[in-house]
């Protein structure tokens, strides 16, 4: 696909983009399953990737966003430093990188930028945007999943690769290794790893994060079901769930559900079936790891990583690391 005007755009869309190729495998297996656990890309089709944005920006709890800011806004400079390419994971609209993008624009090393992301209008909008406030930026956009689509980041030299916004949490530990060791191998000598990671805190700050005031948080985890209904022709009432957020001690993580306020029967007809909740049963959306210092090195180390800074905003909430291959 080719962006209007002479803006040098391609978007290439892997088998994974807004999740249509596997959102009705994993609803099966999350609605027959015990206990019910339901990944949390299917959050984000185009109104879950609004919500995700009105929860980083305007959400006064939700701190990781502005702690992460925080260091980019202070450290661009040098957390891009020698890099001509910027491939984002998980990018949105690069709101968590215009630092980075204004920086390497600034020293007039910015030649590409490659945005990854689930959700293909995003990554479009986004294309639009930058080359219009970039003019002669190249943007190849990915629009696909983490655990198929990686191959198609195109080949390069000189790239950081930012995976932002404590991302890397949501996914789980066994997850975590194969997904950072794919990626070293998609980099070369001249690039670097750029990862955001939640630290581990007090409880109460963590759980307000997940379950913000103005129940934004709330209606991202219950549009899960507006998609299943919508895609899948499910029949599920959204009042007839709540948002729940919890910090898992055992674990370090928050956990998101869905719990059901009442036994109910939810028919989903392009399945076939009809899933039973009983009165306060519970369906795992997300989990959102925190981590020590300790344990980002080791990870990345176990990637076949090196961790060559590690930076934290002024309140020590949360971290940003840049690494590059051993």
């Amino acid at each position: 696909m080719g962006g209007a005007g002479a803006a040098d755009v391609t978007i290439v869309r892997g088998r994974g983009a807004s999740g249509e190729d596997t959102l009705a495998q994993d609803v099966r297996a999350a609605l027959t399953g015990t206990p019910k656990i339901l990944g949390p890309k299917h959050l984000y089709d185009e109104y879950g990737s609004e919500l995700y944005e009105r929860i980083t920006t305007e959400a006064p709890e939700y701190y990781p966003a502005r702690s992460e800011r925080e260091i980019l806004n202070r450290r661009a400079p040098e957390l891009t430093e020698g890099a001509r390419e910027l491939v984002e994971l998980g990018s949105g609209m690069a709101s968590k990188t215009r630092a980075l993008l204004y920086a390497m624009a600034g020293s007039g090393a910015l030649e590409r930028y490659v945005p990854f992301d689930v959700d293909e209008t995003v990554v479009v909008a986004c294309a639009d945007e930058l080359t219009e406030a970039y003019p002669g930026l190249t943007v190849h956009g990915v629009a696909g999943d983490f655990d198929s689509d990686l191959h198609l980041i195109p080949s390069g030299q000189h790239r950081v690769f930012a995976f932002l916004g404590g991302t890397v949490g949501n996914l789980e530990p066994s997850q975590r290794t194969p997904f950072l060791t794919e990626l070293a191998e998609l980099m070369g000598p001249t690039d670097a790893l750029l990862l955001g990671t939640d630290l581990v805190k007090d409880p109460a700050t963590l759980e307000a994060a997940y379950d913000d005031s103005e129940g934004l948080t709330a209606a991202f985890n219950k549009n899960v079901l507006t998609v299943i209904n919508r895609e899948l022709g499910g029949e599920f009432d959204l009042d007839a769930f709540e948002h729940v957020s919890y910090w898992h001690e055992e674990f370090q993580r928050i956990e998101m559900r869905l719990r059901s306020r009442e036994a109910q029967s939810v028919p989903v007809a392009a399945l076939g079936l009809t899933a039973e909740f009983t009165a306060g049963e519970e369906m795992r959306t997300e989990v959102s790891c925190k981590f020590t210092p300790e344990r980002v090195a080791d990870e990345l180390e176990a990637a076949g990583l090196r961790m060559e800074a590690f930076h934290t905003d002024s309140a020590g909430l949360f971290a940003l690391s840049r690494a590059s291959l051993r």
